[in-house]
């Protein structure tokens, strides 16, 4: 099974999380144990699994990640977008996660995030359901 859930993002730099979507597509397609696969068909986009309760890690990674990789560095890409695909090659484009009794088998304080590194943007994350 292969469902597309289209995200609209609203910053040049954000983490978005998709826990919530990941887990209703999950539970509609009625596999009780299995793998479930979110795939990110961009390249100044990833995807990544992390804390989801305290909102200061993400501001903390972002943080993070813009002092390794500067927006500003004599990057030679013409279209000015080198740090977002840099970036996004960090973080990578897909993560699995186990399906187990229905339920993706998070940790307790994990959640799955849309990592936007170009935005403002319309994007697409594919999540495939491995029975």
């Amino acid at each position: 099974m292969l469902k597309l859930l289209n995200l609209k993002t609203n910053n040049h730099m954000e983490l978005i999380d998709i826990t919530s979507e990941i887990e209703n597509i999950v539970k509609k397609s009625g596999v009780k144990n299995g793998i479930c696969t979110v795939y990110i068909p961009h390249t100044t986009a990833g995807i990544t699994i992390n804390e989801n309760t305290d909102p200061d890690v993400k501001k903390d990674m972002l943080m993070e990640l813009n002092k390794i990789v500067p927006l500003e560095d004599n990057y030679r890409h013409i279209e000015g977008n080198s740090a977002a695909h840099i970036k996004a090659s960090i973080m990578g484009f897909s993560q699995t996660v186990i399906i187990e009794e229905g339920r993706l088998l998070l940790g307790t304080w994990q959640g799955i995030y849309f990592c936007e590194f170009d935005g403002p943007r319309n994007r697409k994350v594919y999540v495939k359901i491995i029975k």
